[in-house]
């Protein structure tokens, strides 16, 4: 049985819990520069991190089928705060600054990175860490150092790889296989991948039934 298999298309009350879930009205709640500043833990959250420009706007956007919610930059490091989207009462979205290279000065890169690892670490009510890798390369050394903080924080995470759109179908099986075997060696990691195309709409039912499912 291959180890890390790409996650199933979901059954058909699997997936309209997950499209009933994101048919709600996702609105932007707040940016968050410091741990006081985070919401109240009162409900279930869910995260996503990747390197800067993996794409974690534009998917955040796809899930919630609204353009603009989340707002992508073209400039890498751009995103300095925790920002927390509220999903129903009873749900939060996190988008983590995005890591790996950073456009800004190294005291301000190193205080996102002190934020990044407090949050992982103390918030009780996070159940899944999405970490975000670009199928057209792979992990690279910045994803392995989330996912060992992830490990350490005791946080499931979950691969999500984007872009699928841009990669030819020789050349995925090759790709799958480097991020399988590099999350053999995490204990954090959850055993299902999930392809995504935010442009194409491919895993974007996956992942909404996925997040439903979690409690």
């Amino acid at each position: 049985m291959i180890a890390f298999p790409l996650a199933p298309e979901p059954d058909a009350p699997d997936r309209e819990a997950g499209r009933k879930l994101f048919a709600q009205t996702a609105e932007f709640l707040k940016g968050v520069v410091a741990m006081d500043g985070l919401p109240p833990a009162d409900r279930a959250e869910v995260c996503f991190a990747g390197r800067s420009n993996v794409g974690k706007s534009s998917l955040i956007n796809a899930l919630t089928g609204r353009k603009g919610l989340a707002r992508a930059s073209n400039t890498p490091g751009r995103t300095q705060e925790i920002n927390y989207f509220t999903l129903t009462d009873d749900f939060y979205l996190v988008d983590l600054p995005g890591y790996g290279f950073a456009n800004a000065p190294l005291p301000v890169v190193e205080k996102w990175q002190r934020l990044l690892k407090a949050y992982l670490a103390g918030r009780a009510t996070l159940r899944r860490a999405f970490v975000l890798i670009d199928a057209r390369h792979g992990v690279k050394p910045p994803d392995e150092e989330i996912m060992v903080l992830l490990d350490s924080s005791a946080v499931t995470f979950q691969v999500v790889l984007t872009k699928a759109d841009k990669i030819k179908a020789k050349d995925q099986e090759k790709i799958l296989a480097q991020v399988r075997a590099l999350l053999s060696k995490h204990p954090a990691a959850y055993p299902e991948l999930i392809m995504t195309s935010s442009e194409k709409g491919v895993g974007i039912a996956t992942l909404r039934a996925i997040i439903a499912g979690i409690e």
